[in-house]
């Protein structure tokens, strides 16, 4: 086997985070760890000692902190996390206020702005005192259906400075879809832009507020953000942002410390399948997992540019905004990640200097198929780490990120989800990265692979779990007193483990491999086989855009069919549909090369960017999507229906 794709250099290792960590360690805790397996074997042996450790070690601003876990603690689910302690999540990304810049905002090539740490604590200050003056306590819910805006962040940490409760969703959601979900949460108040801007275009928004608003009637005051027009056309009742902050001119930030666990923010699963579920996070096991994964495995510094393309209705959004307690400087984008083109991305990380990237494997690919070449055009020496999440990298694209992004870059796949706002396995830079794998499991985060008898294992693939507690397991899911539907979600198929959903490996080299969702997993002659398995090859061929593969019932079994959307113009020919079969059954297996493979214009997405094989699953056996509205082009279901060439 060849060696790694990178290994950071000494002076990296010297430098890191994780380098200060262990040498902190060592003097302050007298525990002596000589590298990344042995501190990630203390992190899961020592729970307690080891996020007591992470408090301290990042400074976080509260009283307490007292013992990680409280006495008798250490179940799942049911642990107790620091019980003693009070914080306030808002405190502590704002605890800087000089006038260097805390936040860029770009929109395509339309805007930029820049808010210093000064500016955001003053308007952070005065919105959350008109939050008080509308009567907005500790545990009420305030909601957001906004584009990915300085505004967002402000409106988020005014309402996690009193104790409310967050919850937002982009703006290309339609009416039905908002509904579903902040219908469920009951808010007080909501943030709504007049609109947005996608691929060059205008999105008006102002219809939909209204619908929604005549439908919530626990919305007592609307906000509108005015993006996309100066002044746009009033919604009945509702107080532009800026009159909003104008009720409070010289108010005063006041941060209400709260228990470890008390609510954050609410999330969503994708709704594909069913009705949302409404995930609730506390504080401080957000503010904690984010500290240790941002500070050690992406080893983020004070006045790094901190940036990942996300909309704030997907977890990575909650995850960028908390590098503010880093101090780092965040990077928002608005717009489409390829207007208007494909170099869009990376003209902005040369422009603002970037040293932490983020974005998705698709886009990865994306910029892989459309030809172009960002380390050729842009200036992106600023980069020292490249994320990439929402479905597992392909090793051809680690290839393509260090011969045509950045030759010396830690390339951190990331992967964990919305369940946990954070991540089971991602980055290691001290360690070397390996081609097709995420580097490492996180430290204190006790990840294992089962068997279909669920035994752990190692270099096979089955179902990734977690086997001990850790902080950011969700506090619970919203109107569920019993907790049962929470408990069903999760712990259903091994008691007091919780199983995550993913099929997947831990490596020769203590790394990880996802490959796809267990839920999608094929079983054809009782073999499993990972969906990105069968992607990894087929998208290696040029004419192939993108890909989805499912398992339809035939015959008492289960067949492998794969749908192609190929490049324009480009019609699936005899000659085409053998050659990918040829592809995959030389890198895969014959087990792995489909019994029909269909060409189709379109596959849906999630809001997110995922591929939703259950719900062509269910369209290609006749049975319903149940919340279709959850997908970004739902049109697309209906090249899945009805084909011809399923019913043989």
């Amino acid at each position: 086997m060849s060696g790694p794709l990178w290994q950071p250099s000494r002076e990296r290792i010297e430098r890191a985070n994780l380098t200060a960590f262990m040498r902190w360690l060592e003097a302050r805790r007298g525990v002596a760890t000589a590298d990344y397996p042995a501190l990630y074997r203390w992190s899961i042996e020592h729970p307690d000692a080891f996020w007591s450790a992470v408090w301290d070690f990042c400074e976080v601003i509260g009283d307490g902190p007292g013992p990680a876990l409280a006495a008798g603690s250490g179940r799942m689910p049911g642990t107790v996390w620091f019980p003693e302690a009070r914080l306030n999540f808002a405190e502590n990304l704002l605890r800087r206020r000089d006038a260097t810049p805390a936040v860029v905002f770009r929109c395509e090539d339309r805007m930029r702005r820049v808010l210093t740490w000064s500016d955001l604590r003053e308007r952070v200050a005065r919105l959350a005192a008109a939050l008080r003056g509308w009567g907005v306590q500790s545990g009420d819910r305030v909601a957001g259906f906004l584009p990915n805006l300085p505004e967002t962040l402000i409106a988020m940490l005014a309402s996690a400075s009193i104790g409310a409760i967050w919850s937002s969703s982009s703006p290309d959601f339609g009416a039905r879809g908002i509904l579903d979900r902040f219908g469920q949460i009951a808010p007080r108040v909501l943030f709504a832009a007049d609109g947005y801007w996608y691929n060059g275009n205008h999105y008006d928004c102002l219809a939909r507020v209204e619908e929604i608003c005549s439908q919530l009637p626990s919305v007592e005051r609307v906000v509108l953000v005015p993006y996309t027009q100066p002044s746009p056309p009033r919604v009945a009742g509702a107080l532009l942002f800026d009159e909003a902050l104008d009720l409070a001119p010289d108010a005063e930030l006041v941060f209400e410390r709260l228990p470890f666990a008390h609510p954050l923010y609410i999330l969503y699963s994708s709704g594909t399948t069913g009705p949302p579920k409404c995930i609730v996070h506390g504080a401080g096991g957000t503010l904690l997992q984010h500290l240790k994964e941002h500070r050690l495995h992406t080893d983020l510094r004070v006045d790094d540019h901190f940036f990942y393309f996300t909309t704030c209705g997907w977890m990575m959004w909650n995850w960028l905004v908390s590098g503010l307690a880093s101090q780092a400087t965040l990077l928002l984008y608005e717009g489409s990640p390829a207007h208007p083109d494909m170099s869009a991305l990376f003209r902005f990380a040369d422009t603002e200097r970037v040293s932490v990237f983020g974005t998705s494997a698709k886009f990865i690919d994306g910029v892989a198929k459309s030809g172009v070449r960002p380390r050729r055009s842009c200036d992106l020496s600023s980069l020292r780490a490249l994320l990439s999440t929402g479905s597992p990298l392909a090793p051809e694209s680690f290839d393509f990120v260090y011969r045509e992004i950045h030759p010396d870059i830690c390339l951190s796949s990331i992967s964990g989800g919305t369940d946990i706002v954070s991540c089971f396995a991602l980055g290691n830079p001290i360690g070397p990265v390996w081609r097709g794998e995420i580097q490492a499991r996180g430290l204190g985060m006790k990840v294992e692979v089962y068997d279909a008898s669920g035994q752990p294992v190692r270099e096979q693939k089955g179902e990734l779990v977690c086997t001990a507690p850790f902080p950011s397991m969700p506090v619970g899911f919203w109107d569920d007193p019993d907790g049962a539907r929470f408990r069903a979600a999760y712990f259903e198929k091994h008691p007091g483990v919780w199983s995550h959903g993913d099929f997947a490996e831990i490596t020769e080299h203590d790394g990880v491999v996802i490959y796809g969702r267990s839920d999608a997993v094929l079983n054809p002659g009782g073999v499993r086989i990972g969906t990105a398995e069968i992607y990894r090859q087929v998208e290696q061929i040029d004419e192939v855009l993108e890909s989805l593969v499912i398992g339809q019932e035939w015959g008492g079994d289960v067949r492998v069919v794969l749908f192609v959307r190929l490049r324009d113009d480009i019609e699936l020919t005899d000659p085409l549909r053998a050659r990918i079969a040829q592809r995959i059954r030389e890198n895969a297996s014959p087990r792995h090369v489909p019994d029909r493979i269909l060409q189709v214009p379109d596959i849906p997405h999630t809001r997110s960017g995922k591929i939703v094989e259950l719900a062509v699953r269910d369209v290609v056996h006749g049975r319903p999507v149940a919340n279709r509205d959850a997908l970004a082009n739902p049109e697309a279901l209906a090249f899945f229906a009805g084909r011809a060439e399923l019913d043989s």
